[in-house]
């Protein structure tokens, strides 16, 4: 076991030297966060110049089983089988931290890269619910949250050497990532009892006379029907528009009457905004990747900032990590609403640490959102499983005394308030600092104050304002947001590694940390390639037709990027699925079937074994992670 040196650092993985190999699809994204964090993948003196191949050949949508270094200079491994990312760590009296990465368990089970991967577990299926059939999308969303998931790893295991543990081996997949992406749908689909709302077609964006694209953001039904009738909409259309539009954040899509779409046609935008102004709505023009790259600051996707230094909290009994556990014996408080702050403090937990959910007087309302497992909403179950729960009233003085007392025997405090929150209430870092100087401190909000006049800090906004929109589909489709929540799952994604990079910043410093991530952060790592091609003068968006299914007699099959084009050649509609894969494969094309109801994940032979249940009947997805 290693003693890791003490270092005054304020990144977490100074002195730690990065070796990494494999296909540069898997090692871009992970690589690109470790040099963020202070990790050194040159060999020679640091320099500027971004010369790394993965980012080239990720930009270009080059095929996933090219092995390859990392990147210019990078020191590198064995390319191993072609289908593995390797990456070590080592360096600053740490034992070697290793982590590989790849598309799927089974070489065999037809997921070879991105596009694969989005049409097996089901990411394909539930983004194409607005469109009434599978969409992949243009974005490369499995691999930048397989990326993350691998750094998390990575620090999770330095985490544990750091607090005395010995060293291991962490594993994660692509397929394991996007399984993860649609926890959430799946476990809706396997409740005890069906949607409260039709899986239709349908959705924003909406339309202006004057032809500029916006998106629509309330979580009040009185600003919603204030909005529409400020623009004359029909009053049956407004009252049957807000249950759908209200759970799209749930089922992917939105089928509200056609009349909402009609009445926002009939408007300028200048009066569209009016609208707005006068009900507490909010909207957002949607942005190009253009208008994003040109005013990107350039900034990483989450901050740490050594805030105190001071003896560690701890309560109850010491308990040692280990390899499968290595955040065993940290206490986590979580303050989350949504979907940002419970994942990531539902990956910690994962990790093995102790989460204590802090929710308001009579639990969290979600709690009854449906559809249901045994009485308890699936979808919050597929978030907060695990977790232990305290009721306490922020409103009142004593319930935050309260938590300030909770907080001065924790590790971490999480939460995704409104911004100014924590503030108002005597709850933000420095109001911690002062009963636990230790503290890691994390906040996951919408924009990290690094976008003048930014709207509602919600998936959908942050989706329309940042470029994502338009960066999700291919040159042929309408810019428009997805309406599965990919900016709240990755979000947390990142808050997690936000969390665990702040964790092994205190254990180096002996200060405690203020963590900030947020959506936009998120939004830039997923949209990062197509940026680079704005800034280049390139086309930042994807081909016509890219990643778009083929149909079958009986389903839809997703051929690999790499395969495509030629694949498109062939007229499979007359073949069962089974023998439409069988011809491609007899002509040398990789492709798999597309998963079009997240239901049948259950009996995927590609997933042997992968989905469980948990004690309330509610399917869970694999841990994205393996340790040994």
């Amino acid at each position: 076991m290693a003693s890791p040196a003490v270092t005054r650092t304020v990144r977490p993985l100074e002195g730690l030297h990065l070796a990494a190999s494999g296909p540069p699809g898997l090692l871009g994204p992970a690589v690109e966060h470790l040099e963020l964090l202070g990790a050194d993948t040159r060999t020679g003196p640091r320099t500027d110049a971004r010369t790394d191949a993965s980012m080239e050949t990720r930009d270009s949508g080059a095929g996933p089983g090219t092995a390859a270094s990392a990147g210019a200079g990078r020191r590198t491994a064995g390319s191993g089988d072609g289908r593995t990312a390797r990456l070590t760590l080592s360096g600053a009296g740490f034992d070697p931290q290793e982590a590989s990465v790849r598309w799927s368990a089974r070489p065999s089970d037809g997921m070879g890269d991105e596009a694969t991967v989005q049409a097996a577990t089901g990411i394909m299926a539930v983004h194409g619910r607005r469109d009434g059939a599978p969409r992949g999308l243009a974005v490369d969303y499995a691999t930048t949250a397989t990326g993350v998931l691998a750094v998390s790893g990575l620090l999770a295991g330095l985490l544990a050497q750091a607090r005395g543990g010995p060293a291991g081996r962490v594993s994660t997949s692509a397929e394991r990532a996007g399984l993860l992406a649609v926890s959430q749908y799946l476990a809706a689909a396997g409740a005890d009892e069906g949607e409260a709302v039709e899986l239709a077609p349908g959705g924003p964006p909406f339309t202006s006379s004057d032809g500029v694209v916006f998106e629509l953001e309330t979580l009040e039904p009185g600003s919603w029907a204030a909005f529409w009738r400020a623009l004359e909409a029909p009053f049956d259309a407004v009252r049957a528009g807000w249950r759908p539009f209200q759970f799209r954040y749930a089922t992917a899509c939105a089928p509200f009457p056609p009349a909402l779409h009609t009445t926002a046609r009939t408007h300028t935008w200048r009066r569209i905004e009016g609208a707005a102004a006068v009900s507490g709505a909010e909207v957002c023009r949607l942005r190009t990747l253009d208008e994003r790259a040109a005013e990107q600051d350039g900034a990483p996707p989450w901050s740490l900032a050594p805030y105190g230094s001071g003896p560690r909290a701890r309560t109850g009994p010491a308990t040692a990590p280990s390899a499968a556990r290595p955040l065993a014996g940290l206490t986590v408080l979580e303050a989350g609403r949504r979907i940002q702050a419970p994942l990531a403090a539902h990956l910690l937990g994962l990790l093995g640490a102790d989460v204590v959910r802090i929710e308001p007087p009579g639990g969290d309302p979600l709690r009854g959102m449906p559809p249901a497992c045994s009485g308890i909403s699936a979808r919050w179950l597929a978030l907060n499983r695990g977790k232990q729960a305290a009721e306490v009233d922020i409103k009142s003085a004593a319930g935050r005394r309260r938590l300030r007392e909770m907080a001065a025997g924790a590790d971490v405090f999480l939460h995704n308030w409104a911004p100014g929150k924590a503030a108002a209430l005597g709850l933000d870092s420095a109001h911690l600092a002062a009963v636990n100087p230790a503290l890691v401190y994390a906040y996951t909000g919408g924009w990290a104050d690094r976008v003048p006049d930014a709207p509602m800090g919600t998936d959908f906004m942050v989706q329309a304002r940042t470029g994502v929109g338009e960066a999700a589909r291919p040159r042929d489709e309408a810019p428009a947001p997805s309406l599965m929540t990919l900016l709240d799952v990755l979000g947390g994604l990142m808050g997690a590694e936000a969390v665990l990079a702040g964790l092994l910043l205190r254990e180096r410093t002996g200060s405690g940390v203020r963590v900030d991530s947020s959506l936009l952060g998120a939004a830039d790592a997923l949209t990062a390639p197509a940026l680079r091609r704005a800034l280049r003068g390139q086309e930042p968006r994807r081909p016509a037709g890219f990643r778009r299914p083929l149909r079958t007699a009986d389903g839809w099959i997703a051929p690999t990027d790499a395969c495509a084009p030629a694949a498109a050649a062939y007229d499979l509609r007359a073949l069962p699925t089974g023998a439409a894969l069988a011809q491609l494969r007899d002509h040398g094309l990789s492709a798999t079937a597309v998963t079009t109801d997240p239901a049948d994940l259950h009996h995927d032979p590609r997933f042997p074994g992968s989905i469980s249940r948990d004690a309330h009947g509610a399917p869970a997805v694999p841990d994205p992670w393996s340790f040994a």
